[in-house]
């Protein structure tokens, strides 16, 4: 992993639980596994806990780590270093995917509840007034009593927006080509076509995986279909969202947005997108941070701790599931 990662994923006691689980050095952090320090360790290496910035385990790695069994991924995606060459050898792997996406499910709930509310438009029209007004007049559909709220994605963070929005009076759509009605219905959503989840939500958010098939999913033509006033929250990936069309949008008006992610990331000082009364727009914070981060390692320990009992892991990854996965 990123070796300046290491003060912010580990706290002390999660610390002290990993090493009373394994013989490891706390000091040893690598994030090129050609070093020599590094081909020291992997000789004798049974288990390797990584995190974000971790070089991919290819079949060099391999090589030169025979005694690999397992690896314990203390984030979210493992695209990016886990290889076919671990599926291949026969390699566990686990990850803190579900505990990721605990903060973001969070950050759409609470975006979904001031959507509706329309925090956003009456906070600016209060700045610009910062007079008394009859808000209930200027804006009458404001609230979240059975309003309908559009998932894009089944994922493990769109499942767990689903769950925490069950309590509210809201009507819950969902979209996902690998969900069955049965199983939508059990989640506490009613499964449909992308076309008519955007026709009918008074707030669509994304939370489908980025792949080449997911590129520009909610396009011009499904944005167009949102009605006058929707809101978009998108904290999956920028190229989820056709952003030429977005932008029109909301520029026009017609439509508000809760964007956590945007393409590019950091987007040119120019857009309007900075500017935009009815955007609120964060960069890229919904994901763990902080001391968020410290769950992320103590789930990694969770599967240490079930690795060194003989157990199963709780969280595996599939090489199955990889291709329509984060």
């Amino acid at each position: 992993m990123h070796r300046e990662l290491v003060a912010s994923l580990l706290d002390t006691r999660t610390l002290i639980r990993l090493t009373s689980l394994a013989e490891l050095d706390p000091a040893l952090v690598i994030d090129d596994f050609g070093t020599p320090e590094a081909r020291a360790a992997l000789a004798d290496a049974e288990i390797i806990v990584s995190s974000w910035g971790c070089p991919p385990i290819d079949e060099a790695v391999l090589t030169a780590a025979p005694r690999l069994r397992a690896v314990l991924h203390a984030a979210g995606s493992v695209k990016h270093h886990i290889t076919d060459a671990v599926w291949q050898r026969g390699i566990q792997v686990t990850s803190a995917a579900w505990a990721n996406a605990l903060p973001v499910a969070e950050y759409t709930v609470a975006a979904v509840l001031f959507a509706n509310k329309q925090v956003l438009r009456i906070s600016s029209e209060y700045r610009q007034r910062r007079t008394r007004r009859d808000w209930q007049h200027a804006h009458p559909d404001l609230g979240n009593y059975r309003k309908t709220v559009g998932i894009v994605g089944a994922s493990q963070i769109g499942r767990r927006v689903i769950e925490l929005l069950r309590p509210y009076d809201l009507d819950l759509l969902v979209h996902d080509p690998y969900l069955e009605r049965d199983e939508a219905l059990a989640l506490g959503a009613r499964a449909v076509q992308l076309n008519e989840l955007c026709a009918l939500s008074d707030v669509v958010s994304v939370h489908a995986p980025e792949l080449p098939a997911t590129r520009h999913l909610i396009s011009r033509r499904m944005l167009a279909l949102m009605p006058d006033g929707a809101t978009l929250v998108n904290t999956s990936r920028g190229s989820l969202v056709e952003q030429d069309a977005l932008v029109e949008e909301l520029v026009s008006g017609r439509l508000s947005a809760v964007l956590d992610v945007t393409t590019p990331e950091v987007l040119p000082a120019d857009s309007p997108l900075y500017d935009l009364p009815n955007v609120l727009l964060t960069p890229h914070v919904a994901g763990s941070l902080g001391n968020e981060l410290h769950r992320l390692a103590a789930a990694a320990v969770d599967e240490l701790a079930c690795y060194t009992a003989g157990l199963p892991f709780a969280h595996p990854v599939l090489p199955e599931a990889v291709h329509r996965t984060a």
